[in-house]
């Protein structure tokens, strides 16, 4: 069995490129995140100071995938 993804909560600290932000989690820990396919077809875009759900792989923890905004 594969070992599954880690849903969090961040909050956008910086938009690097279209698709590419730098986000802080619960923990202080900064990382970089890439907007999952689907937003990224849709072009969506986060402010800053916005807050993100996100999805760690358990093997790297430096990146992540936006999989959507989040309520304040």
């Amino acid at each position: 069995m594969p070992d599954s993804a880690i849903h969090t909560h961040g909050t956008i600290l910086e938009n690097r490129s279209p698709v590419l932000y730098r986000v802080e989690l619960p923990n202080g820990k900064i990382i970089l995140a890439h907007l999952s396919k689907r937003l990224a077809d849709e072009q969506a875009v986060f402010p800053t100071g916005g807050r993100v759900l996100l999805e760690l792989s358990p093997y790297d923890f430096d990146t992540a995938r936006i999989l959507g905004g989040c309520g304040a």
